[in-house]
């Protein structure tokens, strides 16, 4: 392989799909910045995971990859190589897997195209680079850094850093502080997660994050701030129903957008949840986290922090990367108890008794 342009004076680097593996790229994006110091740097990233990267210091611009809107369909992406192409891209790299990836960098005739050889695409790369024997053994933050690597560039530090929208951090404090006043909160702001978008069996049950709300209820004097969607209203009303304080629960699902989702994750003293985007933010924050994990690869994809516990009961068929349980009991997640979620917290909170 060609080594890599050492002074490429625009640079295009394709961002991962979903809000957790564009988390585990971080560490890589600020790598191509250090390297190319001097180079001007454009992300392209689907609109739901831009905001990870809006106020970063190693990108300069953000270019949106409206999948669902302008650039859907054959001609959508045909104006999407057409913006490509009059930017003047001297390199790209793919942090993206996607045959796709590659072909539009090819058509918008990029000259340097980098990125790992999967899903047929080696053709398509001038700088391939295949995936190193044993990496799927490691965190996927390594498989990007090893990317980089694999081009001749130095990896740098594997730490994960997130920089925050002012405007959403004033707004979460502003939230936070006045509930805290008004429900008289002396304790911990705890955050739960019980949602997931890959599919129903990342989901440790509603019902069991009830059960912790009315645990923590009776032995801490805290808050509750629930995150998600839409979807997870249903087990944010789960929840509140279980818990005997329900005022203390601030209830954001379908409430925030994902800038301001990060910045009342950054309020919290302890975070828990799925395995999901939010989990893998709540890392890059150093916010103290308890992830439950049950189909998925808690090595691979677990929360990249020193400030982190893992609660899982292994089973025969787990992992098994599917979004629905294939066996239908759904045992894995099932097994975990409120009870050890709590004993995981514990190191992370002031566990005083409410009277």
């Amino acid at each position: 392989m060609k080594p890599f342009p050492a002074h490429p004076e625009r640079v295009l680097v394709r961002s991962t799909n979903w809000i957790g593996d564009a988390v585990m790229t971080i560490p890589a994006v600020r790598a191509i910045r250090r390297n190319f110091p001097d180079a001007e740097i454009t992300l392209l990233a689907l609109p739901w995971v831009a905001d990870i990267f809006r106020h970063s210091p190693w990108v300069d611009e953000l270019l949106l990859y409206e999948k669902q809107g302008q650039h859907h369909g054959m001609r959508g992406r045909l104006r999407l190589v057409r913006e490509m192409s009059v930017r003047g891209f001297d390199a790209a790299i793919l942090l993206q897997n996607a045959f796709e990836a590659a072909l539009v960098t090819s058509l918008a005739r990029i000259p340097v195209r980098a990125g790992y050889t999967t899903d047929g695409r080696a053709l398509l790369l001038t700088h391939g680079v295949r995936k190193p024997p044993g990496i799927g053994g490691r965190h996927q933050v390594y498989y990007y850094q090893e990317m980089l690597a694999g081009l001749g560039l130095d990896p740098g530090p594997d730490r994960l850093e997130l920089y925050l929208a002012p405007g959403a951090v004033e707004q979460a404090r502003q939230a936070v502080d006045a509930f805290r006043a008004e429900q008289k909160v002396r304790g911990p702001v705890i955050g739960f997660n019980p949602g997931a978008s890959y599919g129903p069996a990342k989901r440790w049950p509603g019902r069991r994050f009830g059960e912790l709300a009315r645990l923590l209820a009776e032995r801490c004097d805290c808050m509750i701030l629930v995150f998600g969607t839409d979807a997870d209203r249903q087990a944010a009303r789960l929840i509140r129903e279980s818990c005997p304080r329900p005022k203390r629960i601030l209830d954001l699902t379908g409430r925030t957008d994902l800038a301001l989702a990060l910045a009342f994750i950054d309020r919290c003293d302890v975070f828990v949840t799925n395995d999901s985007g939010l989990m893998h933010v709540a890392a890059a924050l150093d916010v103290p986290l308890v992830a439950i994990f049950g189909s998925t690869d808690h090595v691979a994809t677990g929360p990249f922090s020193e400030r982190a516990a893992i609660v899982r009961r292994p089973m025969a068929c787990s992992p098994c990367m599917k979004t629905h349980c294939p066996q239908g009991h759904f045992r894995c997640m099932e097994a975990v108890t409120a009870g050890e979620v709590l004993a995981a917290m514990e190191p992370y909170l002031c566990m005083e008794t409410v009277a």
